[in-house]
C-alpha cells in the first residue's frame, strides 16, 4: 500500500534523494523547498503524487499553517520527515548573533514547531511517525562546529522526551544520525569570521581542513538513503539509526569514553544522596 509523506528541504541532499526514492516506488511526497523550480523535472516525471510547497522554517507561523493544510489535503500523512537544514561553521566566538539565532531557528526551533504541529493531526489519525535527520552530531562534537552541534544535541535532546510522551498514541520517532557524507552540506554552511588567536588550536585546524577541502566524506548519499528506507518502513524501528562507518565508530568511541568516564564518578555521584 502506497504512504503519504512530509518532507522538508527537498532541494538537494538526503531530502531530495529520499522524496525521488518515494516517488519511484509509488508513493506521495509533500515535499517543501525554499527555491523555486528545485523540484520541476520530478513534477513533470510524478505529477500529482508529488506536491510542492514553499516554506521557510524559520517562519512559525508558515510551518503551522503548511502542515494544517496538507493534513486537509492528504488526509492522512503517514511519515514527517524534518529534514531541513544547514551548518554553521566557526568557534564559538567567531559567529555573530544574528548567525547564531538563525542557526537555532532553522535547525532547532523550526523542527520543533514542525513536530508540535503535526502530533494533533498524528494523534487525531491514531498514529504515524516523525523521522528526524540529525547527524553523527548529535552524539558527538568537532570543534569550529559549536552552535551546530548545539541544534542537534537540542532536537534529539527534545525527540527524546517527546516519543515517551505520544507513544501511546501510536506515534514513534526515527532519529537518523549520518556521519560525513557526500552530499552539498560542505558548499552550503554559513562561515564564521575567523580570528587569528584560534589558528593555532583545533579550531583553526578545521579551518584549514575545510579550506583545504580534506574531511573524510566516506558516507555515499545514494547508498546511505538505500539504507535508511528499510528502517522507516519497519513496524517498530530503532530510535536512533547512525550511518556511515565514521558515524558508527565515532559514535560508539563517544559512548564508550563517556561511560567510563561516568563509572569513575560513581562514588562521588552516590555521595550526593541524602543520609538514609
Amino acid at each position: 500500500m502506497s504512504k503519504n509523506w512530509f518532507i522538508t528541504g527537498t532541494s538537494a541532499g538526503f531530502g531530495r534523494v529520499l522524496t525521488e526514492r518515494l516517488l519511484a516506488r509509488g508513493d506521495r511526497v509533500f515535499a517543501t523547498i525554499r527555491r523555486d523550480g528545485a523540484l520541476d523535472d520530478l513534477c513533470v516525471r510524478h505529477g500529482e503524487r508529488l506536491v510542492v510547497l514553499k516554506l521557510d522554517m524559520t517562519d512559525a507561523a508558515a510551518v503551522a499553517a503548511t502542515i494544517d493544510a496538507t493534513f486537509a489535503r492528504a488526509g492522512r500523512i503517514d511519515a514527517i520527515v524534518s529534514n531541513a537544514g544547514y551548518g554553521l561553521f566557526g568557534a564559538a566566538e567567531e559567529v555573530s548573533d544574528t548567525q547564531l539565532e538563525r542557526q537555532l531557528a532553522t535547525n532547532l526551533t523550526g523542527a520543533i514547531r514542525l513536530i508540535k504541529s503535526a502530533l494533533p493531526h498524528l494523534r487525531r489519525q491514531g498514529g504515524g511517525r516523525i523521522v528526524q535527520l540529525s547527524s553523527e552530531g548529535g552524539q558527538i562534537a568537532y570543534p569550529a562546529f559549536s552552535l551546530y552541534h548545539a541544534s542537534k544535541w537540542g532536537i534529539e535532546g527534545f525527540i527524546e522526551a517527546v516519543a515517551q510522551e505520544v507513544a501511546s498514541f501510536g506515534i514513534d520517532f526515527v532519529l537518523v544520525e549520518p556521519g560525513p557524507t557526500g552530499t552539498q552540506f560542505g558548499m552550503n554552511l554559513d562561515l564564521g569570521r575567523p580570528l587569528p588567536c584560534y589558528d593555532a588550536t583545533p579550531a583553526g585546524d578545521m579551518w584549514r581542513a575545510l579550506k583545504e577541502n580534506t574531511f573524510d566524506l566516506r558516507g555515499d548519499l545514494q547508498r546511505s538513503v538505500d539504507a535508511m528506507l528499510p528502517f522507516l518502513d519497519m513496524a517498530n524501528p530503532p530510535l536512533r539509526l547512525p550511518l556511515g562507518s565514521l558515524a558508527f565508530e565515532h559514535i560508539r568511541a563517544a559512548l564508550r569514553e563517556r561511560l567510563v568516564a561516568l563509572e569513575a564518578l560513581e562514588a562521588v555521584a552516590r555521595a550526593a544522596d541524602k543520609l538514609p
